[in-house]
């Protein structure tokens, strides 16, 4: 676990100081450099000692045989997996012939800083060989967000107590040797030597590589341009072979004396073009790049990170920790999606392997919703992207015998990569994740031209599937029977609360659509009598309920399976996925992620205030939380159940997830949706925020633990502050026409910079729900109420 005190708590950055070997890959995720497109994960700059290397262009991957003990009609058959694409971090030393290697000689000093207003990972160290010649280096590192195809590094080496000879080796490098896989499905799979060379090319200071993936058929192409400033005896050398391109810098460095190369890397990759169209694409990238040079780029990089944080800062004052990690999380969340442009946002962004680098459902449910509020544009490319992929939904619903469009539970290129079918095939709850995703940006936005040209398709494709999939009983209510929800400890279950919820809205939104758009309709082969019976079918939705014990079921006939024996489950045992059965845990009463709860805050006017209470006090005591995307959602509604002392504590598991290795995978990649989740539990939980169409709804409410929360919204052109103490809430209009919101149910119409104060409710107690035996979250509040 990443809990060495060399890991600072500070408000705008997070510092390593010293080298521990031991959270290496950890840390690599966490320094981890995007803008959503390229990816470079924190590996020191010489490239070795590494925990995994990774570089990653979002799209790339390769493809392999799915296995099956038994062959079964509608099995995918074929998997992808996102690959190590060429490395262009990598700048290797020489100190007087020897490698500038940490293991070896005096590393007398050694620190690491991530500064999240800047973008920039710095790196200083002060190392003395075993020979004794003692050195200083100075590194630092971006991904660009304004040049979508470069990064670049400026690695700076001086002479410390005596004359050195210096040799710098800036190299690109594909297919690095990976670390073999440890057993953990989560982990990705390691493809080994995926690239086949097409082009190497290198002359004076300029270095290029194309690749193929073997079985894909991606052409991939990587180029750098160096600016080299040293003394007058400095020389340079260039040259290339079949998986490597380098410079080769050398110099005498008198005391004092400093030799810089400024790197500058460009990617880019294609399907479909041509090997001298990718060269051509990432020399001129570079070229572009040049022209603004290596300060132009930080500034670049410092201006937009300005902007974004203006619109998006998150404010906690009593709790450094937690406003360290929302920062460092909505830091990360954009760097996963900013310029991912019609690509899939993965599980783990592009910091690391893990999931296979998968996008899932974690992307429409977790992490659009804060990009909603804060960089809208990069949701409009997300769910693009998904209209992209609806050739293969609709081939995938056609294989299921159903109507409309089956999206995938996992994939990279929009067919689906699972193997594991009660997900791939019974996961259906993702159609209406992206519905909801349509809805949500459309209503935030006002976006025309999106809702008519992306959002009726998707909205549209998304509704047939539901209505083919469902049917009327002979009392005329319709049911959804053979899903797995989001809860993967049951599955192939009949009305799934949340699925059978969402659909619902689902089908609505599509209806409201069609009539709003009636020629993108017709262009759709939409009717009035489809339209119609989509209304149909969500009025008459079946929600399972269990009058006895007065709560809602996860899914029909749940409170009647057998509890699990949480008593007879070690500590060691967790995840349970791990160590029993899933033919065990489908049918026990066991839930591995808010599946019931996450329904209550996605579909919320549903369920009334009694209900959200008894239901979360029912499901807590099965909940086991052997998911990243669980604690953020029980942070929401305990707080409206009345337990901001509990929601505290599932806010900490959320935010420090990786900070802290809490499910000891940080080194696959960082938990994306969960820190995502950390801007969910702070803003939907402590702040009380409902989106019900185009108007927001507040009913903050603060731990103990916290003197004040604030936070800034866009909705409609217009920018809201909400500023919220322990008994007293503003609102305040940053810009725009004034705008009608609701606290605590109370209407408030909010002008521009005139702050609005509203009393905060006091709390009605309530009972403290019980967690299955060591399952407690982490972090215990004094406040646990």
């Amino acid at each position: 676990m990443i809990t060495h005190s060399s890991y600072g708590v500070e408000p705008w950055a997070l510092r390593e100081r010293g080298l521990h070997l031991d959270v290496l890959p950890q840390s690599e995720s966490v320094f981890a450099l995007s803008n959503g497109h390229v990816g470079w994960r924190g590996n020191l700059d010489e490239g070795e000692p590494h925990g995994l290397p990774g570089s990653y262009l979002n799209g790339v991957h390769e493809t392999h045989p799915l296995p099956y003990a038994e062959a079964g009609y509608g099995y995918p058959e074929s998997g992808q997996t996102v690959i190590n694409v060429t490395n262009g971090k990598v700048i290797r030393l020489l100190v007087d012939d020897e490698p500038f290697d940490l293991r070896y000689g005096r590393l007398r000093s050694h620190e690491r800083v991530l500064d999240l207003r800047t973008g920039l990972l710095t790196r200083t160290c002060e190392w003395t060989s075993p020979a004794g010649s003692t050195v200083r280096v100075r590194s630092t590192r971006l991904v660009s967000f304004t040049q979508r195809a470069i990064a670049a590094v400026a690695y700076e080496v001086e002479a410390v107590d005596s004359e050195v000879r210096i040799v710098v080796q800036s190299e690109l490098v594909a297919n690095e040797q990976l670390p073999g896989r440890d057993g953990d499905p989560r982990a990705a799979v390691a493809l080994q030597s995926p690239l086949e060379e097409e082009e190497h090319f290198a002359s004076g200071a300029r270095l290029r590589l194309i690749h193929r993936t073997r079985r894909s058929g991606l052409r991939v192409g990587a180029a750098a341009d160096h600016v080299v400033t040293g003394p007058e005896r400095t020389t340079t050398a260039g040259e290339a072979n079949i998986d490597v391109a380098r410079l080769t810098v050398t110099s005498v460095l008198p005391p004092g004396e400093k030799l810089r190369v400024e790197k500058l890397v460009s990617y880019g990759w294609s399907g479909t073009r041509s090997l001298p169209a990718v060269a051509d694409q990432v020399d001129a990238a570079l070229a572009a790049a040049a022209s603004f040079g290596w300060s132009g780029l930080v500034d670049e990089q410092r201006a937009f990170l300005d902007e974004f944080w203006a619109r998006s800062d998150v404010e906690v004052d009593g709790d450094e920790e937690i406003q360290q990690a929302v920062r460092f999380g909505l830091f990360h969340v954009l760097q996963a999606g900013a310029r991912a442009e019609q690509r899939a946002i993965p599980a783990k962004g592009l910091t690391g392997s893990g999931y296979d680098g998968h996008a899932f459902w974690d992307t429409e449910t977790f992490v659009l919703p804060l990009l909603t509020y804060t960089s809208p544009r990069a949701v409009a490319e997300a769910l693009r992207w998904r209209q992209n992929t609806l050739p293969a939904a609709r081939d995938r619903a056609a294989q299921l015998g159903l109507r409309g469009a089956a999206f995938p539970w996992r994939t990279i290129e929009g067919s689906e990569g699972s193997a594991y079918w009660p997900a791939g095939t019974a996961a259906f709850h993702v159609n209406a994740d992206i519905a909801d995703a349509v809805v949500r940006y459309t209503a935030v936005t006002g976006d025309e031209r999106f809702a008519r040209d992306t959002g009726v398709e998707l909205l549209v494709e998304t509704a047939r599937l539901w209505r083919s999939l469902g049917h009327h009983d002979h009392h005329g209510d319709f049911h959804i029977d053979g899903v797995t929800g989001p809860d993967e400890y049951s599955a192939v279950a009949n009305d799934n609360t949340y699925t059978n919820l969402m659909a619902r809205a689902n089908l609505l939104a599509a209806a409201e659509a069609v009539e709003r758009y009636p020629r993108r309709a017709a262009e759709l082969g939409v009717d009035d009598e489809e339209s119609a019976a989509w209304r149909d079918a969500a009025e008459a939705m079946h929600v399972p309920y269990n009058h006895e014990l007065g709560v809602h079921e996860q899914h029909a006939g749940f409170t009647r399976y057998q509890r699990w024996d949480f008593a007879a489950t070690r500590p060691d045992q967790y995840p349970l996925m791990l160590h029993f059965p899933y033919f065990d845990l489908y049918r026990k009463q066991v839930v591995k992620q808010a599946d019931l709860v996450l329904a209550m805050y996605k579909c919320s006017p549903f369920f009334d205030e009694e209900h959200k209470a008894r239901n979360f006090a029912y499901y807590e005591p099965l909940t086991v939380r052997d998911s990243s995307l669980s604690a953020c959602c029980q942070a929401v509604i305990a707080v409206e159940a009345g337990h901001p002392g509990l929601a505290y504590d599932y806010l900490h598991e959320a935010a420090l997830m990786d900070l802290h290795d809490l499910e000891h995978n940080t080194r696959d990649g960082l938990h994306i949706a969960s820190l995502a989740g950390t801007w969910m539990a702070l803003v939907a939980g402590f702040g009380g925020m409902r989106q019900h169409g185009a108007s927001l709804e507040f009913a903050p409410r603060l731990p103990e633990k916290f003197r004040r929360l604030a936070f800034t919204l866009e909705l409609l052109g217009r920018r809201l502050c909400v500023e919220i103490g322990q008994t007293r809430a503003t609102y305040t209009l940053l810009s725009g026409e004034p705008l009608t919101i609701r606290h605590h149910g109370e209407p408030l119409t909010v002008d521009q910079n005139k702050p609005h104060h509203r009393d905060v409710p006091a709390l009605i107690p309530r009972s403290a729900p019980s967690q299955p035996l060591h399952r407690r979250p982490n972090h215990q509040g004094a406040d646990a109420s």
